[in-house]
This record gives C-alpha cells, structure tokens and sequence, in this order.
C-alpha cells in the first residue's frame, strides 16, 4: 500500500507523534509512507525510517492557502497514494477540492477526528471520508451526534501511548541529578504533576488552587508545558497568580520538556483538569504507563480513559475541594503497574492499518 498522510505541521504534539508511529510502522510491514505537511522538527524521524516528506502550507486558514489545492493535486499525481489519510479540518478541505480532478483512480480518504470539533460546517471537511476514526468513545458519540455519516464506516481506536518510552523503568541517576540540581526545590517533596501546554483551558488555576489548601512543607506542584508566543500574556497572568496565593516556593513552570517520561515517573500524582471536555487525555495514559497515578475530573475522554485504568482517580468536575480530600487517599492506593492494550502504539497502528486494508478490499 502507499499511504498519504495530511496535517498542518509536523512539531511536537499527539497528533504529530501519532503520524510519525504510523508512518514508522507502515514503512517496517514493506508499506510506502508519506507525509504532507508545513515541516517541523518530527520531519527528521520520517527521513530516518524511510518515509517522504512533502512540505506545503496546508494548515494556513485563509483563502490564500487555498492555492496549495493545485499543489496537493500534483503531490497526488507523483505519489499516487492508495490511501490518503487526514488529521485536521483545514487540510482535509484542500484534499477534499484536490481530489476533485484528478489524473489517476481516485483514493481511499480516511479520517481521524483528533478532538470535539467546534463550528460545524468547517469541521464538516473532516466527515468527507470513506472511512472515519474516532480516537475514543466519547469522539465517536460526538461525531453521531452532529455528522451525517455511514456508521458503519465509523471506528474507535484509542491513542496509542509508546510503552517502550513510557513505562515503569526507574529513572537513570544522572538524570535525577541534574534535575533535583536544578529543581532542588522537588527533592524529598511529594510531587503533584499538572502536564499540557500552557493555555486557558488546561485546568492550570485549579491546580494552582488546589496547591493553597495543602501543606506546602510535604508536597511541590510542578507544571511542565511549553509557551507558545501568543500564550506569553496568559503565563504571566499565572505567575501573578501565583505569586497572590503566595506559592512562588510550592509550585515549578518547568517549560517544554522532552524528558516528560521521567517526569512523570518522579511524579506521586499526574492531574487533568482542563475546563472543556478532553477528546482523550493523552497525560493520563502515559503517566499511568510510567507507573504513576492519575487523577481527573469526571467526564469526556479523561473519564474514559481512568474508567479502565483508576477509577478511584475521577472526581466530580470543578469540586477542587473534593480534589484536595481524595490525594491523600490516591496516595494509599497501588500506582498503575501497566496499562490496557488498547492505549498502545502497537494496537493503535495494526488497528489502523487493519481499517486501510478492509477498505481497500471493498474495492475489489
């Protein structure tokens, strides 16, 4: 099979890991892989398995981009993909009118529903597919509820956590040096962990909150995520507020990390608090693959997920007074030792590809 895969760019992020596990895995079963995208960092890891990398600002949302239509449709006609996979509303648009004229057999469209898409209409380009994946249940209700699609062409498949980077192995002490050199105010504190870039709605004045009812002498709030340029006001609002619940000792912005694994892993408890429904909450299952536990507020993906792996974790959404009762009894519970196969890169991609392959054979 040649496969195609389309989003805006290739940086850090789930959707951008998720492309890049498949694309790995693809290229070791003998497949053909490719990638369209703005570019990035994760570009690098394509050219090392093997996959190609076609650069074209097709995440651009105005009607200047539209002019990469004629640019998709040329990539199309060189790589001659049998599937075209895509993972975001903007350019599954540009495939949508690409694909209109074509000067080959027309391929296999699949689509991943990567979150609980507002605006309707836009999001609409992302239901044009002959095959639709929803990442967990609470997506795939979502996609019912508001699309017209077959549903017989509508398939769950979780996100799948690598556990061969995210797993219970302890920490190399050279690492746990230079962190505890540089946080010494973590050592010997019980960690509470809140990961995720920082944005309004990740639940960051919770937890900054929850820090100012618990003893500050025993635990240490660490908030590991990067800032993006436009989020840099945002920041500062938190660190004023921290400062007016006078945390500035109990609580770390440790900035983008890519070493989250150990981080988690030297965290007591792993927290998702965002204010809007998480299509899945990724944290949630690589922390508890590294062994740590996890809390969260009860509804949407982060529910879901908990329900399967500690659904003493779950709280009702918004009561951080209840949050604040239940740490202590978290703490008394056995961490996660592993996690369901579901949540794993491996299912993750077989399932995938399993859904390409029946695809193509309704062809035959």
């Amino acid at each position: 099979m040649r496969i195609l895969q389309l989003l805006p760019e290739l940086k850090v992020g789930g959707v951008e890991r998720g492309t890049i596990d498949l694309s790995e895995y693809l290229v070791s079963q003998g497949h053909e892989s490719a990638v369209v995208s703005g570019g990035g960092d994760l570009v690098k890891l394509l050219n090392q398995h093997g996959a190609r990398h076609f650069k074209l600002p097709i995440g651009s949302k105005n009607l200047k981009a539209l002019i990469q239509i004629k640019n998709l449709r040329n990539i199309y006609n060189d790589f001659r993909p049998d599937i075209i996979h895509v993972r975001s509303r903007f350019p599954a648009w540009i495939n949508f009118f690409a694909l209109k004229q074509t000067s080959f057999k027309k391929p296999i469209v699949v689509s991943t529903f990567h979150g609980l898409y507002s605006k309707p209409f836009y999001s609409k380009s992302m239901s044009y597919a002959d095959e639709i994946i929803a990442i967990s249940k609470t997506v795939k209700d979502y996609i019912k509820k508001n699309y017209k699609i077959d549903l017989n062409n509508l398939h769950l498949i979780y996100r799948g956590c690598d556990i061969a980077q995210f797993n219970n192995s302890k920490p190399e002490d050279l690492w746990l040096d230079n962190w505890y050199k540089d946080f010494p105010q973590t050592q010997n504190k019980i960690l509470l962990t809140l990961p995720g870039r920082i944005t309004s709605w990740k639940g960051i004045e919770d937890f900054l909150l929850l820090l100012t009812h618990i003893d500050l002498n025993k635990y240490h709030g660490l908030i590991p995520g990067h800032v993006k340029k436009n989020k840099e006001r945002y920041y500062k609002s938190l660190l004023s507020l921290v400062k007016k619940y006078n945390l500035q000792s109990g609580a770390t912005f440790c900035g983008s990390r890519s070493d989250i694994a150990n981080i988690y892993k030297i965290s007591n408890i792993v927290f998702n608090l965002s204010s809007k429904p998480e299509p899945f909450g990724r944290t949630m299952i690589e922390a508890a693959a590294c062994g740590t536990r996890v809390m969260g507020w009860d509804r949407g993906g982060v529910k879901e997920s908990l329900e399967m792996i500690n659904p003493k974790g779950l709280v009702p959404f918004g009561d951080v007074k209840q949050l604040v009762n239940e740490i202590p009894k978290m703490l008394a519970e056995e961490a996660p030792q592993t996690i369901p196969e579901i949540f794993t890169k491996n299912h993750l991609v077989k399932a995938t590809i399993d859904i390409y392959e029946s695809a193509l054979s309704k062809l035959s």
